[in-house]
């Protein structure tokens, strides 16, 4: 033999990695070298381990920010698992023998600059002389698929899963990686990194032969596509080695998952049906591959089941039948998942895919997630994070299913041990660090009781991106709260408004992390010396207040932050009322920042309730702010009880009346309809005064004055109109649904014109 064993494989073959076994068996070779980081060797004890559990991933990542990272994802199907695990049953050397991880990743920080580079520049410039469009192995692959009218899984699948015992697979896989290479025409960069890769593997070959292992005892595993690279190319000199880029970097295993390596995640190396893959890595093992129509349907047909449907064992036997009758109309021995998917939806899913689909992606897709034994190489930040979710109890939600989790913040006093009473405390102190960090494990959702914070509902799933992401807050520090502490003291370094440090504030007390609330209540109260809109003002409050009102419930102490929520209410009381002064546009604004300083006086007794019911009374009364916004000042003077029927309808007569123009009368209805609806509704005389008013307008002022009150009722309840309609309804004597047509439709089209030419409208002017 003139040189190594070359086994070109395809990275997530079943067949490549049976028939790769039996290959080995043969070769009985003394050392094994497989295509993967030649500095992460120590992996491989993990991946033999007896308690992992395949899908897993070695990651390598930068150590400086921006963190880049760079995976070898391995199922258990992968031909490089076997290999591995082949040399670690049969006590052989086995070794990676691509380039470093430092060097992958030392190219992939040269890519984003030039990248960046390339941003920035003129797009009418010329680049390099490389071709427009360069024929990429991707491109090969869609041309095969136009010639085959399959796609390349299923060209695969037929023409490679299927070769029988007789046929030389390790010769016709290298002849495909051979033609793939040639038909491609790789060019730039692209081709470069190819060479490259190829040269240094080539050394890592000569480097064992030169250490005493005889030639035809190397056995080397690596894609077919590289085959030819390593019988032509020549190996890498030490000088070209040593010229080699490398980044600083550290690795990592990780479990990984069946979605992420099906071709929906994105994972260039993927097949699109990982789970159909791994049984068809269980029927080789079993009996060949024809026993995966058997081991596919039959799981089809029970998670059809466990979904609710019913299937008979007749529609199973029929979709065999007619799998095999498609797969030999179709040129293959075996029926492909092209072929089974075909039979399954025709008998099972009744002709519709979309009965059998929440099946199908269990059955060829799968939830599997791979699991690592305690002990495995992994940051101290990955450790804490799994330690925590054993220690709180969340380690049952680290599945690929989406699942609710539901705490009750308060203390129970009935448990024995303060770790029980403050359990669901825990759990949501350490969700919402995941949460700053950007780690995407859990997603709060809103709170299902409107004015109760002791209760938070999150949803739970792991991803391998979360894993990734763990990794990344390494650079921030040795665990989760102590990366969490530097994430928000560097946000609360760079914030520069009072909204923003505001927001970091409170992370930190959702996070239970005092000191960094107070560092950001810090930054918070030096900025609040500048002068800030009143939207942003209010919106502080709201969130201090947040603070104040549930400290105990979170054990924090309150106290520092009453005088700044104080002082920021003054500051509302003294600004929110030159804020009227303004156009349609701002009047929105205004009001929800009314509305949220309303809430916050009726929250907290030691903000003066006097100062704030003169200031809406005064805003109230003035005909010289915007109408919307002297309309909701009413509209919360009268949901707190401060104005009777007599004040009402002076003010509606006073409003509505014509020699007030149709805008401005019907934009103050618009704000008086903002708030307490249901208390306008049950006022009749309230729609008696409207009526009247629209009465006396012309038909130009009342068609104008129309746009404007729809608007107003734009945003009700459907139940909310149907109230209004059947009091005007008893107005004008006629039915609800009449009432409904000419009051409740839609804006047009020409209506908005209407409006949008208020927009610029100055109140500063009246």
């Amino acid at each position: 033999m003139s040189g190594p064993t070359l086994f070109g494989v395809r990275h997530l073959s079943p067949a490549a990695a049976f028939r790769l076994r039996k290959a080995l068996d043969e070769a009985k070779p003394e050392l094994v070298l497989v295509e993967g980081p030649s500095d992460l060797n120590d992996q491989m004890r993990w991946l033999c381990h007896p308690d992992t559990r395949f899908p897993a991933a070695i990651l390598a990542y930068t150590k400086e920010p921006p963190v880049r990272t760079v995976l070898w994802p391995f199922a258990v199907y992968s031909p490089e698992t076997q290999a591995i695990l082949w040399a670690h049953e049969h006590g052989v050397e086995c070794r990676f023998m691509d380039l470093p991880s430092s060097v992958f990743l030392a190219f992939a920080e040269a890519a984003a600059k030039r990248a960046a580079l390339r941003s920035g520049e003129d797009s009418g410039e010329e680049n390099s002389g490389e071709p427009d469009a360069p024929v990429t192995t991707e491109s090969v692959y869609k041309r095969l698929e136009t010639l085959t009218g399959e796609d390349h899984d299923t060209f695969w699948e037929r023409s490679f899963e299927q070769l029988g015992d007789g046929e030389d697979f390790q010769a016709v896989n290298n002849t495909f990686g051979r033609q793939l290479r040639a038909a491609s025409l790789e060019s730039g960069r692209d081709l470069a990194e190819t060479v490259v890769r190829e040269a240094y593997m080539k050394r890592v070959i000569a480097q064992a032969i030169g250490s005493g292992v005889s030639v035809e005892k190397i056995f080397c595993v690596c894609g077919s596509f590289h085959v030819a690279g390593l019988e032509e190319n020549q190996p890498m000199t030490d000088e070209e080695e040593k010229a080699l880029p490398k980044a600083d970097c550290c690795a990592t295993l990780m479990p990984y998952s069946y979605y992420r390596l099906s071709s929906r995640s994105g994972y260039g190396a993927g097949n699109k049906a990982p789970a159909y893959f791994e049984l068809l890595w269980d029927a080789l093992n079993r009996g060949g591959v024809g026993e995966g129509a058997y081991l596919y349907l039959t799981q089809l047909a029970a998670a059809h089941r466990q979904a609710g449907n019913v299937v008979s064992s007749a529609e199973v036997i029929e979709a065999v039948r007619l799998a095999n009758t498609l797969a030999a109309m179709r040129g293959s021995k075996y029926p492909t998942l092209s072929d089974l998917r075909d039979a399954s939806v025709t008998t099972m899913g009744h002709g519709s895919f979309s009965e059998l689909a929440v099946a199908a992606a269990d059955t060829e897709i799968g939830r599997k997630i791979g699991f690592l034994p305690e002990g495995v190489a992994r940051t101290s930040v990955q450790e804490d994070f799994y330690r925590q979710l054993k220690v709180l109890r969340l380690e049952k939600y680290r599945t690929a299913e989406l699942q609710r989790v539901d705490l009750d913040l308060r203390e129970k006093l009935n448990v024995k041990s303060e770790a029980a009473a403050l359990g669901d405390l825990r759990r949501s102190f350490f969700l919402h660090r995941l949460r700053v960090l950007g780690v995407h494990f859990a997603n709060l959702l809103p709170s299902r009781q409107e004015g109760a914070n002791w209760g938070e509902y999150w949803e739970l799933r792991w991803t391998p991106e979360a894993e990734i992401e763990i990794v990344e807050s390494a650079l921030m520090g040795d665990t989760i709260e102590g990366a969490a502490a530097f994430a928000l003291k560097e946000r609360a370094d760079n914030s520069s408004s009072i909204a923003q440090a505001a927001a970091i504030f409170q992370d930190a007390f959702l996070c239970g992390m005092p000191a960094a609330a107070a560092h950001a209540l810090a930054m918070l109260q030096g900025l609040s010396v500048d002068s800030a809109a009143i939207s942003e003002v209010a919106e502080t409050a709201s969130r201090l207040s947040l603070v104040v009102r549930y400290g105990d419930l979170r054990w924090f102490d309150p106290a520092p932050v009453v005088p700044l929520l104080r002082q920021l209410y003054l500051r509302a009381c003294l600004t929110l009322e030159s804020a009227c002064v303004g156009d349609s546009k701002a009047a929105s604004a205004v009001n929800q920042a009314m509305d949220r300083i309303n809430a916050l006086q009726l929250n907290h007794e030691f903000l003066e309730e006097e100062r704030w019911l003169d200031l809406l009374t005064s805003i109230s009364d003035r005909d010289d702010l915007n109408t919307r916004c002297s309309g909701f000042a009413m509209a919360i003077l009268l949901e707190r009880g401060k104005v009777d029927e007599e004040l009402l309808s002076r003010e509606v007569a006073r409003r509505l009346s014509p020699g007030v123009p149709a805008d401005l009368g019907a934009g103050w209805f618009e704000g008086l309809a903002g708030k307490n609806r249901y208390a306008l509704i049950a006022r009749l005389s309230l729609w008696r005064q409207l009526d009247q008013y629209l009465s006396g307008l012309d038909d130009k002022t009342f068609r104008r004055a129309l746009v404007f009150l729809r608007r107003a009722f734009a945003d009700f309840s459907p139940s909310e109109k149907n109230d209004i309609a059947e009091n005007l309804g008893e107005i004008w004597g006629v039915n609800a649904r009449q009432a409904a047509e000419i009051l409740m439709n839609d804006v047009t089209e020409a209506e908005q014109t209407v409006l949008d030419s208020l927009d610029e409208f100055d109140f500063d002017d009246i």
